[in-house]
């Protein structure tokens, strides 16, 4: 599957499509992932998502014309996959929840990175249990977007983003208090 050569130019640089698609993966592919675990907590399922993600961006690619940042076009395939992921297979409610990307602290002493790992644990499966738009935006938020690409990936205004990180914060919080996880 070839993809138009005017990639290189619409890009701003001279590489090919494949090497442009190759470093996007590189540089947001596990934050894709985790965005992609929102939406599907089976792995397989998950995967299989992630892989139409992929192609969707791959195809989407020649279209990008920068009217917003490249992390912010990504999301937003990603995040539009991921309802009709939705839609199409509602979650499994046996799905098994699994680490995505985890990246443990080399400094950290055994107990603490272990400690760590278990309250980002908590804190991910907590997330997982709320609904789907506060999951969004505190996802999206987790992995760096600002409200104006939340936003623009959701199709909202910035006020609404706000709103909504609001509820989702409050209701974090009291997922975490009712299982004893406050600080």
């Amino acid at each position: 599957m070839g993809a138009p050569t005017h990639l290189a130019a619409a890009s701003g640089s001279a590489v090919g499509p494949e090497a442009r698609f190759e470093r996007i993966l590189r540089e947001h592919g596990a934050a894709l992932r985790r965005a992609v675990a929102g939406y599907e907590q089976d792995p397989a399922r998950r995967e299989d998502l992630f892989q139409d993600v992929c192609l969707a961006i791959w195809q989407a690619l020649p279209r990008f014309r920068g009217e917003s940042s490249e992390r912010t076009f990504l999301f937003r395939i990603a995040h539009n996959r991921g309802l009709t992921h939705r839609v199409r297979r509602p979650p499994s409610p046996t799905a098994d929840f699994a680490e995505t990307d985890d990246v443990e602290d080399p400094a950290a002493t055994p107990e603490a990175a272990a400690h760590h790992g278990q309250r980002r644990a908590r804190l991910r499966a907590a997330v997982r249990r709320l609904a789907l738009e506060p999951q969004q935006v505190l996802t999206m938020t987790l992995e760096g977007l600002t409200p104006r690409e939340i936003a623009d990936v959701l199709g909202i205004t910035e006020n609404n983003v706000g709103v909504r990180l609001s509820r989702a914060r409050r209701l974090l919080r009291e997922a975490l208090g009712a299982a004893g996880e406050t600080r």
